[in-house]
């Protein structure tokens, strides 16, 4: 039995049998149960409505010829209450007419008696499996909504704020986009999101990195190729726009692509059709192309390595991602996520990251960005001892990265700041300390996510204080982000009143 059959197998679906002869309804509820199908029958028309009201079923048998309410009735009342499910009519009075209209009503298949129990079986196994596609393909579909949704994507800053506003407006359309930023940043689930988000969601997604294939593979692994084109093309082969036809083609590293295939790309781009390698047909497709790449392309342009006229066709809207060391507040979010990620993963239960920790997250140089950051976290997961993750667990070679590990030393909060907006850093010199305080306090939390109790713990204050910071240089504040503890100031004995903010 193969892996997809066993899947299938796990998905239950519910068969209603409808026939006014008990006999033939208990016949034909033995002769399904013996292949693994969940039978229940009814032995009249409207004792089969009245359960069709009363329980979902994946797949219904129904005489066509009862008194009161016929098999037609039954078709169209099962397609009204639950349309995906499927329905065998039988009968033993078959007309090509009856035929005609029970398949314009959408019947799965149309059955004449006598009825052997494999032929039943045939058909009813069909009509399951028919079933369990669509329920897979659906689930698969709500897993893809619930990974790429907008509303899933993690960030706190307000470049990727502006990312996601901007993503919004583009998804549901049809241009070509091209997503720029640095190696890891996240621009194939930036890619991945467009597509789940447009009207070409049910068609596939299909990635290419150019720079990982070959040089002289890159035209057929696009395009295709036919028989004897080359050396190794030993049978005709689909390319990926091919694949993609009616949904998305994401070129990865676009940067990278040899200049011949550039020509032939910006084709295929103005006039929809691809040619394979080593043929003289043509061939429509209808596919929206996303592309994506860490170089500068006008400069490749300026040095002759990338075509100006494929730059500007690729280019109708772009979407640049800032690494992460320019977006310090997306750090602790998302390296929250991909421990929990990693917790799934890995079959563990850590809690979270130590302040220390935390401090050193902020801080360190990611020159991987958000890749490296996701590593990072998993690979202190898998080391952790104590369900709490801290500077013990970390590499070796990290904590020997004195030029990554710039907050790993800092002790205050003020100097954290400091160091994790590097040009913003240089405008605090001259100021005075009370500016500093305020504009410390303000960016911490906007780092921590708005969470007082994450942001206390950074600049190393108890929670009473940062309150008090709080109100005295009117931070603004999202409630709902600070459901923790918080200490009020206005308490005049010098001891602290507790205040639980709403949810």
């Amino acid at each position: 039995m193969t892996e997809e059959n066993e899947k299938n197998l796990a998905i239950p679906v519910r068969v209603l049998l409808v026939d006014n002869d008990k006999d033939h309804a208990k016949a034909m509820h033995e002769s399904l149960e013996r292949i693994g199908l969940e039978c229940s029958y009814a032995t009249s028309g409207p004792e089969g409505a009245r359960m069709l009201n009363e329980n979902t079923y994946e797949v219904v048998v129904t005489d066509l010829m009862m008194n009161d309410v016929d098999g037609m009735a039954i078709l169209k009342k099962a397609k009204d209450i639950q349309p995906d499910c499927e329905v065998i009519l039988v009968t033993g009075h078959a007309t090509v007419s009856r035929a005609v209209e029970a398949m314009r009503e959408r019947a799965f298949n149309f059955l004449e008696k006598p009825i052997t129990p494999k032929r039943l079986q045939a058909v009813a196994s069909k009509a399951a499996e028919s079933v369990r596609i669509r329920l897979q393909n659906t689930h698969l579909q709500s897993r893809l909504d619930e990974r790429y949704g907008f509303e899933n994507l993690i960030f706190a800053s307000e470049s990727m704020k502006n990312v996601v506003e901007r993503l919004k407006r583009i998804a549901p359309t049809d241009v070509g986009v091209l997503i720029t930023g640095e190696t890891g940043t996240g621009k194939d689930v930036v890619a991945q999101a467009i597509h789940q988000n447009s009207p070409r969601k049910k068609k596939p997604f299909v990635a290419i990195n150019t720079a990982a294939v070959a040089e002289h593979l890159v035209e057929s692994e696009l395009f295709g190729h036919v028989k004897g084109a080359f050396t190794d093309a030993i049978s005709d082969r689909q390319g990926k726009f091919e694949y993609a036809n009616g949904g998305t083609l994401f070129l990865d590293e676009v940067g990278d692509m040899p200049m011949p295939t550039q020509i032939k790309l910006l084709r295929v781009l103005e006039e929809r059709e691809i040619t394979r390698v080593g043929d003289n047909k043509s061939i429509p497709v209808n596919v929206r192309v996303l592309a994506a790449t860490n170089k500068d392309l006008e400069k490749e342009i300026e040095e002759g390595r990338f075509r100006s006229d494929l730059y500007f066709r690729l280019k109708i809207v772009s979407v640049h991602l800032d690494p992460l060391n320019q977006r310090r507040e997306d750090i602790l979010p998302l390296a929250d996520f991909f421990r929990r990620q990693a917790n799934k993963k890995n079959g563990r239960k850590t809690k979270g990251f130590s302040p220390a920790l935390r401090r050193w997250m902020v801080g360190y140089i990611w020159k991987g960005n958000v890749r490296q950051l996701k590593n990072v976290v998993e690979s202190l997961v898998v080391m952790d001892l104590d369900e709490m993750l801290d500077m013990d667990d970390l590499s070796p070679d990290l904590l020997g990265d004195v030029g990554g590990a710039k907050a790993s030393a800092f002790t205050s909060g003020a100097e954290l700041a400091v160091s994790f907006l590097d040009e913003g850093a240089s405008e605090l010199i001259g100021k005075s300390m009370k500016e500093i305080e305020r504009w410390a306090t303000e960016q911490t939390l906007k780092m921590a996510n708005q969470n007082r109790k994450e942001t206390a713990r950074i600049l190393g204050i108890s929670e009473r204080n940062l309150y008090r910071l709080i109100q005295k240089y009117g931070l603004k504040q999202s409630d709902e982000k600070n459901s923790e503890s918080t200490a009020d100031p206005s308490s005049e004995d010098g001891t602290e009143e507790i205040r639980v903010d709403p949810v």
